[in-house]
């Protein structure tokens, strides 16, 4: 008998919470099981443990190419790669985002701050909508 975890297999294990609930756990490592009404009011998980993780998005991700959604699977990878960004740099770039919030200057300093983060694809489309923002006049000052 093999100690190895099962493989994932993206066409097989969706839904994840049903079919692989090994595979989904919360950012502190709770485990999807333990993930219930009763540890919520004992206290034993709190609000930063709702969230879905980078791995799982990932995972959701896989699930989408092997059903050939693509778009769906590049917005996943996309969230995965955010779920780590604080908050307040998610917020920040979003008012960013906004028509004539931001100069096209501001923008690629946005961008680069999420590469920091690790979040290159983000970062990437930030700087395919100032570009865009541009070619229309919708950056600010322009």
């Amino acid at each position: 008998m093999s100690l190895d975890p099962k493989p994932f297999d993206p066409a097989q294990d969706y839904p994840l919470g049903t079919r692989r609930p090994d595979l989904v756990s919360t950012p502190g490592g709770v485990a999807l099981a333990d993930v219930t009404l009763e540890n919520v009011l004992a206290g034993k998980i709190d609000a930063s443990q709702m969230r879905a993780t980078s791995e799982t998005l990932r995972l959701q991700s896989e699930v989408a190419r092997a059903a050939d959604r693509d778009p769906l699977a590049a917005n996943l990878e996309r969230a995965a790669e955010l779920a780590a960004v604080p908050h307040e740099l998610l917020l920040a770039v979003y008012t960013a985002l906004r028509p004539r919030r931001a100069t096209a200057e501001e923008l690629e300093e946005w961008a680069v701050r999420l590469e920091s983060h690790g979040a290159t694809a983000t970062a990437s489309f930030v700087r395919e909508a100032s570009a865009a923002y541009s070619a229309r006049g919708l950056l600010a000052g322009g």
